[in-house]
């Protein structure tokens, strides 16, 4: 079926007029706490703003700016666009996406785009400090407080609750993370409002509508939360698989080794956004404000609980397997292991595989030696956390003391801790060291003498590694994510 001649379309902010081949968009006279257009000059500036920005995505779609006069004289603002195919819209493949066999492709072609764009956008120290985590936190807070005042009760207060206090904890302990964003280039002037809905895939390529115009300041964004507003629109379009296409794709084409946390994040953040806006709308236009309210902040809390930050202990004596049980659950979650032989061994000046092995308490296994190792195991994890990369760290942590230090290096890095203690009866484990070839140097020894000095610990979840591998995995996984 052909399209038709005319249509009137409205969003929070705009109103659309679809005539023929073109497209005319006018602001609203509306004031929405983020926005106000309730001026002539307001509107005319920011449609001026809108094809100047617009140009940069997609020249040949934003014509210039024209205006509806009144008999008095009195002339309305208008951005006059060429109209774009309805069938070609992203959101409208996304929902047909099983007819659609190259939208991959489409995807793809859009992390692209946006890639390229982030490669020359503009940069600078205006621009950089919108991405510092005092900035970031200031967005958020600002967001939290418009929800509060304008539409909380759409929400509700446990969730809503749930989502300040993750989103200030994380925030709390990444001010290196940001710090290292902004050294890196990557805080750009971007998009910042890329929609499904507002991205067409054409035969020679996307065209990317809609850039944020009404405020530079909100378009100065880190380059991985522009891509991840666009994620977020197809997660809650019910394409995870597409959202997970367009980020790996995009940091890849951008050679951006940002943490999955920071993702986690900004996706967080982008719902929120959402979740906000229909809060300030209510049922002003539509009567689903409500549902999408809450069911954006789910999504938000969802992506946090994902993002958490953690150090995790895996710890138990000599041939119990934690650091077989420390690998898996790395390769599960996604962590970074430091294994206390590896670093001992490092601080030593031995290479990882060679022996060195000695009594109990001696050598490079004396107190010393073990103090320092511990030491460079939490400086290493901290440096690590305050960077959104989650730690695994494989020790005996038979020390209460210790146990304690690496409890103190969560709480300064707003890292929540996890402490995993392996247990297997003393004959297997002994039948494990002695055909183990790993580079640990403990004889039956050395495990008889940390089970003998181990200190209690009572806030560790106990693993069974007599259990299959996969077992211990997943109950170790369980006992970290909380599932």
């Amino acid at each position: 079926m052909a399209e038709q001649y005319a249509e009137v379309r409205e969003t929070h902010s705009g109103v659309v007029v679809l005539l023929g081949d073109l497209a005319y968009k006018l602001k609203r006279p509306v004031r929405l706490g983020f926005l106000d257009f309730t001026t002539l000059e307001a509107r005319r500036q920011v449609c001026a703003r809108e094809v100047e920005l617009n140009r940069q995505f997609s020249p040949d779609v934003y014509l210039g700016l024209g205006g509806l006069r009144t008999p008095d004289g009195t002339e309305e603002p208008v951005v006059v666009m060429r109209r774009m195919p309805d069938d070609r819209r992203l959101a409208h493949l996304v929902a047909g996406r099983e007819s659609v066999p190259d939208l991959a492709a489409h995807v793809r072609a859009i992390a692209r785009r946006v890639a390229a764009f982030h490669g020359r956008a503009r940069r600078g120290p205006e621009v950089d400090a919108e991405g510092t985590r005092d900035a970031i936190r200031g967005r958020w807070d600002a967001s939290f407080a418009q929800v509060h005042g304008q539409g909380a009760d759409l929400i509700g207060s446990p969730l809503l609750d749930e989502v300040e206090t993750r989103v200030h904890t994380f925030l709390a302990g990444r001010e290196p993370l940001f710090d290292d964003r902004v050294r890196r280039g990557r805080v750009v002037d971007g998009h910042a409002d890329l929609l499904a809905d507002d991205i067409f895939c054409l035969d020679d390529g996307p065209r990317i509508l809609d850039c944020l115009e009404f405020d530079d300041r909100l378009r100065y964004v880190d380059g991985l939360d522009d891509i991840a507003f666009l994620a977020m629109d197809l997660e809650w379009l019910g394409a995870p698989e597409l959202a997970e296409l367009l980020c790996s794709t995009y940091l890849e084409l951008a050679d951006d080794p940002a943490p999955q946390a920071l993702l986690e994040h900004f996706v967080a953040y982008r719902a929120f956004v959402r979740a906000k806006v229909s809060c300030l709308r209510g049922a002003s236009l539509h009567g689903s404000a409500a549902h999408q309210a809450a069911g954006f902040t789910e999504l938000a809390a969802r992506h946090l609980r994902a993002g958490t930050v953690r150090l995790v202990l895996v710890g138990g004596p000599p041939g119990t397997g934690k650091t077989t049980l420390a690998g898996d659950l790395a390769d599960r979650l996604g962590c970074t292991v430091l294994s206390s032989d590896r670093v001992r061994k490092e601080l030593a000046g031995v290479p990882a595989e060679a022996s060195a092995r000695a009594p109990v308490g001696q050598g490079i296994y004396d107190p010393t030696h073990t103090r320092a190792t511990y030491d460079e195991l939490l400086r290493r994890a901290g440096a690590l956390l305050a960077m959104g990369e989650s730690v695994i760290l494989d020790a005996s942590w038979s020390d209460a003391e210790d146990r304690a230090r690496a409890a103190a290096v969560a709480v300064m890095t707003s890292s929540a801790l996890v402490c995993l203690r392996c247990l297997l009866d003393e004959q297997r484990a002994a039948a494990r060291i002695l055909a183990r070839t790993g580079i640990s140097d403990a004889d039956e020894a050395i495990a008889a003498a940390v089970r003998h000095r181990e200190a209690p610990w009572p806030e560790s979840t106990a693993v069974d590694t007599g259990r299959s591998r996969e077992e211990c995995v997943d109950l170790a996984a369980a006992a970290v994510t909380g599932a």
